[in-house]
Parts: C-alpha cells; structure tokens; sequence
C-alpha cells in the first residue's frame, strides 16, 4: 500500500472538509469528531489550504485543531485571550513566503540572468520558501522541484513554511546542515511537550485518527538548530556568463551570527534560543486543543508571531492580498506588523549621542549605537540595511548639518554611486553611515545577482554582544570591508564582544556660536531602491507585478531609535588631541604629506586601505615630514596610523 493511500485511509474522516457531498451528515465521522464538530472545524479554516501530498498535510489540516475554537476553551487564556498559533502564523512572512512577491521576482530574474542553471535556481529557491511542495518532490524521488509546479497547482507548497515545514524536521543533523538542506520525518509532528517526567503524557489517538500523524515529543523544535537549515544560505558562484567558479558565497547566515554571540553561550545571562525572541513564551498553562476539553492543559507555551523585521512585505501582503491570495485577514496582518514594529523599536538597537566638545571650529559628537538583537542588524537577506540621519539646528532652526537625509524617491541622500564605505569619522555632509552587505561579482564589481556574488565588498552589519571574530563561524559572519579597521567597532575598552559602534561627527562651525539642537535618527530598510534597479532592468510576469506593486506602496523605512540634545556653543576651544596631519586633502597626483604635531616619542605604523577594504600597503614613519604616495586609480582611500596604542584614521580622496 502506498504512502497517499495509506493516509488517505487514516484521514477518511477530512473528507467532510471537502465541498463536496458525500452523505455522512447523520452519522459521526470517527469516535473523536461528530458531524456537528466536523462542521464546526471547516468552517474555521475555509480561507487556508486543506490539501495533502505524499508526505505533507496544508495547514488547514492543523487548524481545525489549532485555530480559533468557537466554544473559546481550546487555545484560549485564563484572561480570554485567543492564542492560537494558526491566526499568529498565518499573516507572518514564514506564512507567506512562497507568496512573496519580492521574492517571486528574484526568482525569476536570477534564472533570466543564468537560464541554464533554471533547475538548481528554483529548486534551491524553494527548499526554503516552499519546503512541503521541494522535499515532497524529492521524498518521492525527484531531482528537481520548479517554480512552475509551485504556482500552477501546488496548494500544499504555496502554504510557505507551514505547520509541518518545520514540525516533521527531523532532529538528526539539525544544526550542520544549510542552505536548505532538509530531513523530514513522514507521519510524525514534533511538539515541545511530553519530555518531562511530570508532565502528562501524549493524547495522540486524536491527531492519529484525524490526520493520520503521530505526534511525539521533540527537544529540537524548541532550539535554534531548528531554524539553522535555511537561516544559513550558502550559494554557490557563478562568473558572468552563468559558469561555476567553484567558490561559494555566504548570502546570509542567521544562525551562524547567533551561535558568534553571547545569546549561544549558556553562561552567559543574555542566552536565548531563536524562539525565545520569536516565539515569546507565554507562562500559563492552555488548552491546546479545541474540542477536547478533557485534555490537561499544557505551558508555557510559545506564541506562533514568528515576527522579524520585514513590515515592508508585510504591508505589501496586506494591500494586496487578493491578488497575492494570502489567507491572513487585514485585522491579522495589522497584529503582526505591529508586533514586528515593537521588535524593531524595543528590542533592536539602541541609539546615543554624546557631545566630546568644539576643536578646530568644529563641533565633535559621537553617535553610539547598541545591538541587542542575537545576530547581526539587520540579519538575512542581503538587500536590508539601516542608516543615521544626523542633523544638526541652530538656535533659529536653520540646518547646519545633515547627513543621511532621505530624498523622495526612498534613497540615501549623498552616498556613492556605487556604494557607501563605512566611516569611523564624519565630516561631510555627502558621508553618510549605512549599516550593509555589499555584494561584489568575480570582478570585484557590485552586483545584486545571487548567483554572481563572490565576496563582501563590504558588510558593516552591526555584529551582535559576544561576536568574536577568532569564534569558529566567523568564516561565515566576517566583518567586510573598512568597519574591520574601524578602532570602536564592537570594540569596547581595547575587548572586541561589544555589539557596538561609534560614529564620530565632525561639524565645521564657521565661527557660529549659541544653542544647536542635535538629533540622530536610526532608519531599517528592508527593500532600498538601489536593490531594485538591477533587477527592474529585467521584465518577467513575476517583476513586472512587484515593480508595479512596489512603486505603488513605496520604500519608506522604518525609525528604530532616535535621540535628541541640545549643545551650548560659546567659543572655539581647545584643539583636537591628534598626533599627525595629512595633506593635502583632497590629492590631485597621489603624494600626502605626513606631519607630526607633537614631539615624535615613538616610530608610528601605517597602513594604506582601499575603499574595499583592501590592504595597499604597510610600512613605518621613524621622521617627520615624509612623503606617501597613493597608488595610481581615482578614489578614495583610508590611512591608519597607530603609535603607542593610539589610532588615528584620515579619509583621503585621491582626484
């Protein structure tokens, strides 16, 4: 007997979920469900999937049983509150990832860009967006599993990552394996209840009777690995004509950035699994059934909002959940957006300006900046990002400073046309701090085609408490490009492991004295116009809707944090403590001048950075007044100098 049939057979009685007759009205459908309770369960879950294949059940399978329970005893609190984990889930980004439009666009584009790797694009695509329609397919011994399939006719795969994509996971290799790479156990779902000795034991006839699944207990959904096989993509490069390069390239490595913290340390105060941010436990003891009111109830439970950062997507489902055919309702989607928007705000970074006083003319602030998330801010996907806007009034309210202003077409005012490197110092109002990945292809050029990327040009992400660059993932999580150099850069008092950053800004003052008011704003964007251009260069059905969805909704970014003070300026004080002067600055021909402005007590080290990142050159000043070259290409570059533990850094743009 095969594996459908034999769960058809067990699963008989879902057939009255069917719209169809099939004369079972007067009679009951099995010893747990009669017929009224049968009508009762369908008519809570008409707007979600109720299909099955060889080795997955849709999640309105799960929801007659795990949704709202009209007699509001089962998933329902002491206080009256409706938890129930299908209405938490189903208007999350996990519900509708095989619904994503930004995601189906990708998809498309990166198989227009390299049609001959179509096969292993959507297959590697969708293990992740659509694991019950992928693993389903290669269970029943296909090699493939296309994008077609998924949106012809697959009502199983475009539920996303439902109730059995991760709950049939098996625990065996969770944690070592990536990119998709997936086991599942067939006719078993995995729960967090039932492993200790006190605890009442599975009642599970009626989930074996009803849906044919035999749940058991599973230490491993309630830790991280069980997030680890796609939270952690590493994709393999391809050169410009579509050709493998052998090398591979980490996209995004969720899990691994959490494992390089202190939240992965179990010594540590601040350990947390994934879930216990994202699946906040609730302490109290629920019914986790409906219509088995003989049940013992069972806590704490973990509330399914599964929020992360993306309300952007999150609003474009919402507005457009017609013709994405999503299964939230607008009210459900108005809950996780401001679920999402309080992990954002509350539980994300934090921002702190502090005033270090005038020297030079010029008014000396620092912006600090504390990562409290588990893992790099932001996390994931590559095209995410966050930046400072830093403004500076006087006491009229007229701007003498701003950097990092949003234009109205959604961008970063004054970055690079190519992209921004990362500063320690800022001194014009054209710099601007953009916290990022910069992905760059096999000619070290910036690219947002997946398949092309071949390093980090730049990935300045803030890295989360307890990151340590000699930790054994920092293969995966490495700091790219200049934020590496930056001397404060999860360095703090001389020990890398602090999560933070500080940006110094330096504001030329002109003589101008009197009260200013200082504001710094810390913005999240999780789908930036200069992402897009690349692939709106492109048309597909698939882009096409997107670009059109997304023009009409627009890029507008989140605030994290902000902080505003006022400073009283009376007079130009002391001069800046630095112990050498390059110029000149900007260079037309490559030849700085190094001048030390204090008596010389020790040799000073040097070193000649790229805007990459990349090492030019290294050497060692022992006289003063000596001349540098830079080398011969246009550009900017960054010069650090170190003597007797002391750093000082100059950005010098070479015309």
């Amino acid at each position: 007997m095969n594996t459908r049939l034999r769960l058809t057979l067990v699963t008989f009685a879902l057939l009255a979920f069917v719209l169809v007759s099939i004369g079972w009205r007067d009679k009951k459908v099995n010893p747990y469900h009669s017929y009224e309770e049968i009508l009762s369960l369908r008519s809570m879950v008409e707007e979600l999937p109720l299909g099955e294949n060889e080795h997955f059940l849709a999640s309105g399978k799960c929801a007659g049983c795990h949704g709202h329970d009209p007699a509001e005893l089962g998933n329902i609190t002491e206080g009256g509150w409706d938890v129930n984990p299908t209405d938490f889930w189903r208007a999350s980004i996990m519900a509708n990832s095989a619904r994503d439009p930004f995601w189906r666009a990708k998809v498309t584009h990166e198989v227009a860009v390299n049609p001959g790797n179509q096969l292993e694009l959507e297959d590697k695509c969708t293990s992740c967006h659509a694991p019950m329609g992928n693993f389903n397919a290669h269970m029943s011994g296909f090699d493939h599993y296309s994008f077609a399939e998924l949106l012809e006719d697959d009502s199983v795969a475009i539920d996303g990552v439902s109730c059995a994509g991760c709950h049939q996971q098996s625990p065996v290799g969770l944690g070592d394996s990536f990119s998709g790479e997936m086991t599942f156990v067939e006719d078993t779902i995995f729960g967090p209840f039932g492993g200790g000795k006190d605890e009442p034991e599975i009642v599970g006839q009626p989930m074996t009777s009803f849906v044919g699944f035999e749940p058991v207990y599973g230490a491993h959904i309630k830790k991280s690995e069980v997030c680890a096989s796609c939270h952690t993509l590493i994709t393999n490069t391809a050169d410009l004509e579509g050709n493998a390069t052998g090398n591979t390239f980490v996209e995004q490595a969720t899990y691994h950035e959490w494992l390089n913290s202190d939240y992965a340390n179990d010594i540590s105060p601040l350990q947390e699994e994934c879930q216990g941010c994202h699946f906040p436990k609730l302490d109290e003891e629920v019914l986790i059934s409906a219509n088995y009111a003989w049940l013992e109830p069972r806590g704490p439970i973990g509330l399914h909002y599964m929020v992360g950062a993306n309300t952007f997507m999150l609003e474009m489902l919402k507005n457009n959940g017609d013709a994405l055919g999503v299964s939230a309702t607008e009210e459900q989607f108005d809950s996780t957006i401001f679920r999402t928007l309080d992990m954002l705000q509350n539980q994300s970074v934090d921002l702190l300006i502090e005033e270090n006083g005038v020297f030079n003319d010029s008014l000396s602030l620092t912006v600090n900046l504390q990562n409290n998330a588990g893992h790099k801010f932001p996390s994931g996907y590559p095209a995410r990002r966050a930046f400072i806007e830093f403004t500076v009034l006087d006491e009229e309210g007229n701007q003498v400073f701003q950097s990092g202003a949003l234009q109205e077409d959604y961008e970063v005012q004054g970055q690079n046309e190519t992209y921004e490197p990362h500063y320690d110092v800022i001194t014009d109002e054209d710099q601007v701090q953009i916290y990022e990945q910069v992905l760059g292809d096999v000619n070290g050029d910036v690219t947002t085609v997946l398949e092309r990327a071949d390093e980090h040009l730049k990935d300045n992400r803030l890295v989360p408490i307890g990151f340590s660059t000699t930790h054994s993932t920092y293969d995966t999580t490495a700091i790219g490009g200049l934020a590496q150099f930056d001397p404060n850069f999860n360095i703090d008092s001389d020990q890398e492991g602090s999560g933070t950053d500080e940006v110094t800004y330096k504001i030329h003052l002109d003589g101008l004295t009197g009260d200013f008011t200082v504001i710094a704003k810390l913005f999240y964007q999780s789908a930036p116009p200069k992402w897009m251009e690349e692939m709106f260069s492109v048309s597909t059905p698939q882009i096409d809707l997107f670009k059109a969805m997304y023009e009409e909704q627009g890029a507008t970014p989140v605030l994290i944090d902000e902080m505003e003070i006022n400073v009283n300026v009376t007079s130009v004080e002391e001069q800046e403590a630095t112990f050498l002067s390059v110029y000149p600055n900007p260079t037309v021909d490559g030849t700085l001048n190094v001048q030390f402005l204090t008596s010389q007590q020790a040799p000073v080290n040097y070193s000649i950075y790229a805007v990459n990142g990349q090492l030019i050159e290294t050497g060692q000043l022992t006289r003063n007044n000596v001349q540098l070259n830079l080398p011969s290409p246009q550009g900017t570059y960054l010069l650090v100098f170190e003597q007797a533990g002391k750093t000082f850094t100059e950005r010098v743009l070479k015309l």
